[in-house]
């Protein structure tokens, strides 16, 4: 059995920053792709960032410059550091990672507010 436990979610206020992480353990072949999604109230969820097993980031344009994902390979964890946040990040953000066989996990979610 797999599980993505994440933390660093909170209330935070405009222009602040927070740091998410996301550790896998379990029963997980090697990884291959990590990444974090949001879903604001009333919205589908969406793609935040990814980062590859060799470290290439991908980033949705509205993160561009304000946020940086990162990964520790030795310690299957996946970290989202987001800078300069508005109202707009306001959403539960999900781990998802895929492991060499393409299976695909999710953790529990965890919630960022942007408010003053």
């Amino acid at each position: 059995q797999v599980q993505l436990v994440e933390s660093g979610g909170g209330l935070v206020q405009p222009g602040g920053s927070l740091r998410l992480s996301c550790a896998a353990s379990g029963s997980i072949f090697p990884i291959n792709v990590m990444g974090w999604y949001r879903q604001a109230p009333g919205k589908q969820r969406e793609l935040v960032a990814t980062i590859t097993r060799g470290g290439n980031p991908n980033y949705t344009d509205s993160v561009k410059g304000r946020f940086t994902i990162s990964r520790d390979n030795a310690n299957n964890t996946v970290y989202l550091q987001m800078n300069s946040l508005n109202p707009e990040d306001t959403a539960v953000y999900y781990c998802n990672v895929a492991d060499i066989t393409r299976r695909t996990y999710w953790g529990q979610g965890t919630q960022v507010t942007v408010s003053s």
